[in-house]
């Protein structure tokens, strides 16, 4: 029998409530889109953000957590459909019609044509509207309450970290999940016909061989510091002085272990910059580079700030605009206006009241402006959270 799963209490924080995974976030539209009270919903943030919720109690069908409310101690609990036993065959058959499947879970991700698959064969892992289905010993006869919504926020954070939550909700822990796998995969191996024996090599052998004989994958090198470098018999590019020399070779070292970092672990590898941005990041980290650079100027020290608020990312959205997602949109629409904001949307960016601004850029974090001298100045750090990065403290 599946047992239940303790998550410790999140502490107080700022962090978005909409999650970061595909996953995570269809969790929270379900939820979003069954409320029928938006106010209920924009409390139950900040009960996830206050750190208000106790530990999470995660059984197959079964979500529980005492909330913590400045007037009483409620207990919340949102139930959700298990799926049944024909359900998980044909859910398992899905799995194991592609490796990739396992590893990918194994490594907390939950592959779009795994959910799409499951889907067309009639298995809903992600919960749709109306499949939430939430309770409180608290008065309130909204569903959910506040604090059976601060309870289901705090549940897509751990669908980031972890796609086996989702399905122990459905009705298998991760153990039951792997050990049915591999009497699958036996079973399939017994049942497997016997060829009778060819000449020639097989590919995999082949392929074993070759896989052999290639050399251990190396160690990354540790960081290095500026005193650390020897540079000698190197002459500075024209219009720098010879004491800069160092720094752009600590730079050169640093984006080098970068790309190699990527290739090592098969991580995205830093975006690539035209000359300006390149002269941008540059005097952001080095800010003796910058006259050298030919910085000095208003648009060159908005860049600057731009990079150290939001990187590569928050450079882009300083000068360009894009057409992001319509939902996104909306979703970022309906959490300002139900904290009474009166938005106005063009491409990414939504401008408040004239004078204040967020853009979103293609990781999907928001990056606060203001309008300062008749000129739109980026003012704080990116986030995730389009409400909290427009009541950031400049």
């Amino acid at each position: 029998m599946t047992e239940a799963r303790g998550f410790p209490a999140f502490e107080a924080q700022r962090r978005s409530t909409r999650g970061r995974s595909w996953w995570a976030r269809a969790w929270v539209q379900a939820l979003e889109d069954t409320s029928l009270d938006s106010d209920q919903l924009r409390k139950g943030r900040r009960y996830a953000n206050s750190g208000q919720v106790g530990t999470i109690t995660i059984s197959p069908g079964r979500i529980a957590a005492t909330v913590y409310a400045p007037e009483d101690t409620y207990e919340a609990v949102i139930r959700v459909d298990q799926l049944t036993e024909a359900d998980w065959d044909r859910f398992l058959d899905q799995v194991a019609a592609r490796a990739g499947h396992i590893a990918a879970l194994l490594e907390g991700e939950m592959p779009h044509d795994l959910v799409e698959a499951a889907a067309d064969a009639g298995v809903p892992l992600l919960p749709q509207i109306g499949d939430l289905d939430p309770s409180c010993t608290c008065d309130g006869w909204e569903l959910p309450c506040q604090h059976a919504a601060g309870l289901c926020y705090q549940v897509a954070w751990l669908l980031d970290s972890d796609p086996f939550v989702l399905l122990l909700l459905r009705g298998r822990s991760r153990e039951e999940l792997l050990d049915q796998l591999q009497s699958r995969q036996v079973r399939g191996d017994a049942q497997a016909p016997v060829r009778p024996a060819e000449t020639g090599v097989a590919m995999t052998e082949v392929l074993a061989a070759a896989v052999a004989d290639l050399p251990d994958v190396p160690e990354l090198p540790g960081k290095v510091t500026a005193d650390e470098l020897a540079v000698s018999g190197i002459e500075p590019p024209q219009g720098f002085a010879p004491a800069t020399l160092p720094l752009l070779v600590l730079d050169a070292s640093r984006r080098a272990r970068a790309l190699l970092s990527a290739l090592l672990h098969g991580t995205p590898e830093p975006q690539p910059l035209d000359e300006w941005q390149d002269a941008v990041r540059l005097a952001a980290d080095f800010p003796e580079l910058t006259e050298p650079l030919g910085g000095g100027g208003e648009d060159f020290a908005r860049g600057i700030q731009a990079w150290r608020y939001g990187g590569a990312p928050g450079l882009d959205v300083l000068d360009h605009t894009w057409t992001p997602d319509p939902a996104e949109l909306a979703r970022a629409r309906t959490e300002l206006a139900a904290a009474e904001f009166t938005v106005e949307i063009t491409d990414n960016r939504i401008t408040v009241g004239g004078d204040t601004q967020l853009r979103l850029d293609r990781r999907g974090r928001w990056h606060p402006y203001r309008r300062i001298d008749n000129t739109w100045t980026p003012t704080a750090p990116a986030t995730t959270d389009p409400l909290s990065a427009l009541t950031t403290d400049w």
